[in-house]
């Protein structure tokens, strides 16, 4: 099975995750697809391929030589977003792309165009896997795992020497679960790489550091004829509170190392609002004091509205791995080294986001993360470059095989 066939019998499962659910993993069809991953580990002869009661499927590749290797790892999740609709995808693959539009779905008028996406112009000449324009394609992550389980194939088929390989697929990554119940020391790999990039030759060790807050307001309700001085509509303390953070500061507004506050969700009436954020930075010193402005917001409306007005709760999720990379920054040297010998052009950069490897790194697994391929992730015009996909997966090899040398 070709890696792109591997790929497009992934994506026909529907792995969404659910950030409701309160279950793990957040959804059944995880450990349909984890089933299904652990019969095809098996058959390429992977050893120990288990899935555990959470929904993570583990497995063993040998070392085959008699060197004392430390134990590598490749990580990548199974869950898609639920930005977007998971499923049924209707995947295909473009001829040739020469630039210009491609219609997605002809009868609805959707197109992926690089008037909107310009970094389509990036892969004239390979072929594009898309959707119908009615799904994301989830090549975040099915790409890293289609990759890894082909890689895998290819360092069991060679006789180029390697250390033992660790490999394992995650649930729940895209809801900040990914780590949840991850079994670091069951793993046994000293270090590790998540494969959960996007475009071919993203190289990733700084992400940002993450928080969710929810701000819940208590308003009062009276009749409005009679309101005058008495009502408190907790819609508009909601507004009131908004209006307080700064404005400029918003995922629209920033970008590189810039962090941001995001409103998420708001609902709200006369007696209850609430609003949902996630905040986010890659300075720590500067993502604490984000959290600040909203701790001073919320004793804003409660001098302005009494106390017990808004209740903050504030949930850190994954911080910075920068920190617990940098003393083994050859984890990240011998992937560019690797990059380089196939002709694929390093390019490292912060995340403006999380991986599973962020919160692995401060369990004990430094784990930065290289690229899948994949662009425009958790939407319908997702699209993964054919060619990107076969030379990452050669790419996961070459460093396994350099480590050895």
């Amino acid at each position: 099975m070709t890696v792109i066939e591997r790929f497009l019998k992934l994506v026909s499962f529907d792995t969404t995750s659910s950030e409701e659910s309160g279950q793990y993993p957040s959804t059944p069809n995880q450990k349909v697809l984890g089933a299904e991953l652990v019969r095809q580990m098996q058959e390429l002869g992977i050893q120990d391929a288990r899935m555990d009661a959470f929904g993570y499927v583990y497995g063993t590749i040998p070392a085959n030589c008699e060197k004392n290797l430390p134990v590598y790892g490749l990580i990548a999740h199974m869950d898609t977003s639920p930005d977007a609709p998971g499923g049924p995808i209707r995947a295909r693959i473009t001829e040739t792309y020469e630039g210009g539009d491609i219609i997605l779905n002809e009868e609805q008028g959707i197109v992926l165009s690089p008037r909107e996406y310009e970094s389509l112009l990036n892969h004239t000449g390979k072929r594009l896997i898309v959707t119908d324009g009615t799904t994301l394609l989830g090549a975040d992550d099915k790409a890293g795992v289609a990759e890894i389980l082909s890689a895998a194939e290819l360092l069991l088929s060679s006789n180029l020497p390697h250390g033992t390989v660790k490999i394992a697929f995650t649930p729940d990554e895209e809801i900040g679960e990914g780590a949840d119940h991850f079994d670091v020391a069951g793993f046994g790999a000293e270090y590790a790489y998540t494969v959960d990039g996007g475009a071919i030759g993203e190289l990733e060790y700084e992400n940002f550091n993450a928080t969710s807050a929810l701000v819940e307001i208590a308003g009062l309700s009276i009749h409005p004829g009679s309101a005058c001085g008495k009502m408190v509509n907790a819609s508009l303390v909601a507004m009131e509170f908004a209006s307080l953070l700064p404005a400029l500061e918003t995922p629209y507004f920033t970008n590189g190392y810039e962090g941001f506050f995001h409103l998420t969700d708001m609902e709200g009436s006369v007696e209850h609002a609430k609003l949902s954020y996630i905040i986010r930075d890659h300075d720590r010193e500067k993502f604490e004091a984000r959290k600040a402005v909203f701790e001073k917001a919320a004793k804003e409306m409660d001098r302005r509205y009494g106390g017990g007005t808004v209740k903050l709760t504030i949930r850190d999720s994954y911080y910075n791995m920068k920190e617990k990379i940098e003393p083994c920054m050859f984890l990240v040297d011998q992937a560019k080294s690797a990059m380089l010998e196939l002709g694929i052009a390093p390019k490292v950069q912060p995340i403006r986001g999380g991986t599973d490897g962020a919160r692995l790194s401060f369990l004990g697994l430094p784990c930065p993360n290289l690229c899948a391929g994949g662009e425009n992730f958790h939407g319908r015009f997702e699209y993964v470059p054919v060619e990107d996909m076969e030379k990452i997966t050669k790419l996961l090899a070459t460093i396994l095989w350099n480590i050895a040398k």
